[in-house]
């Protein structure tokens, strides 16, 4: 995610901007106030995860010593990607309190370890290879793995980290379902969708491919690195996410076009077939399913 730049209320006041300055900074759009006491530049486009982000940052200094930003929003502080998953509330952990759900405020009963625990933008935030573990168990796999793979992509040195939260989360709950997803990540997904498309691969039954393999000619010369590869059955897979290459996309060149049909190319006359998929595709995966063992057939025919 692209931060933008926030400018706290507190911090305004401390470096000697008035409160009329930022009021009228306000009415004439230079700035926007996105929640209580959180500012961007007027011209910033303002999502849902800027807006939860804000809403977050907004806490620094209305919380407890002992509370920690977690699960969902401490996803958001440390950048992963989120799909499909509620925004409204704001989450934290205490170890001192009963848990307790609002529309705006989810306070979890969770305590963690010092070395589960860091610093960021001045609050205290459960550590990526937690926040993972908590998505884990607290997400659809879809969501959760989406967010690990990113993570894991992103900070490969967490792999054993995640070991340790899994083990140190004891019995909580949803820790079956957080042990079969650190399992499945792989920080080689490259994307949203691409972390689907192994959640869909294994559903449909196939044999698990070889993710971003570097295809190469008999004298050793570069053709492609493919999203998925089943070298046994002689078939490559590609996530389209935008439809890249169609002419339905603005910027799509002919040039752009052309290129990736010499890839395509390329890669058949290695023996390979190709099957790409879209994101809508995701969702009706038994005829990607149909493709794919239908171009397999075809390999084992050459």
């Amino acid at each position: 995610m692209n931060e933008p730049n926030f400018l706290l209320r507190s911090d305004l006041l401390a470096g000697g901007t008035t409160s009329d300055e930022i009021r009228q900074a306000v009415r004439s759009g230079r700035l926007r106030n996105i929640t209580r006491g959180v500012y961007v530049d007027g011209g910033v486009d303002v999502d849902a995860l800027t807006l939860h982000h804000a809403r977050v940052l907004a806490r620094r200094g209305r919380t407890t010593p002992d509370a920690v930003v977690s699960h969902v929003s401490a996803a958001v502080l440390h950048g992963l990607p989120l799909w499909n998953v509620d925004l409204s509330p704001v989450h934290i952990s205490r170890d001192r309190s009963s848990g307790r759900r609002t529309p705006t405020l989810h306070v979890h009963k969770c305590a963690y370890q010092p070395e589960e625990v860091c610093v960021v933008s001045g609050l205290r935030t459960t550590t990526v290879a937690q926040t993972v573990v908590d998505l884990a168990r607290t997400l659809p796999a879809d969501s959760a793995v989406i967010a690990g793979d990113a993570a894991l992509r992103a900070h490969p040195d967490i792999a054993p980290l995640l070991l340790d939260a899994l083990a140190s989360s004891g019995m909580r709950h949803g820790i079956a379902a957080a042990r079969r997803i650190v399992a499945f990540l792989d920080g080689r997904s490259e994307s949203p969708g691409e972390s689907l498309s192994r959640l869909r691969i294994r559903s449909a039954g196939l044999p698990a491919p070889k993710l971003q393999y570097e295809l190469r000619t008999p004298s050793g010369a570069f053709v492609a690195r493919p999203d998925f590869l089943w070298d046994d059955e002689g078939v490559v897979g590609e996530f389209d996410g935008r439809s890249k290459y169609g002419s339905d996309e603005p910027g799509a060149t002919a040039e752009t076009v052309h290129r990736e049909k010499l890839r395509e190319d390329a890669i058949r006359a290695l023996g390979f077939e190709v099957v790409r998929w879209t994101w809508a595709d995701l969702f009706r995966f038994e005829a990607v399913h149909a493709r794919l063992l239908r171009a397999a057939g075809r390999a084992r025919r050459r």
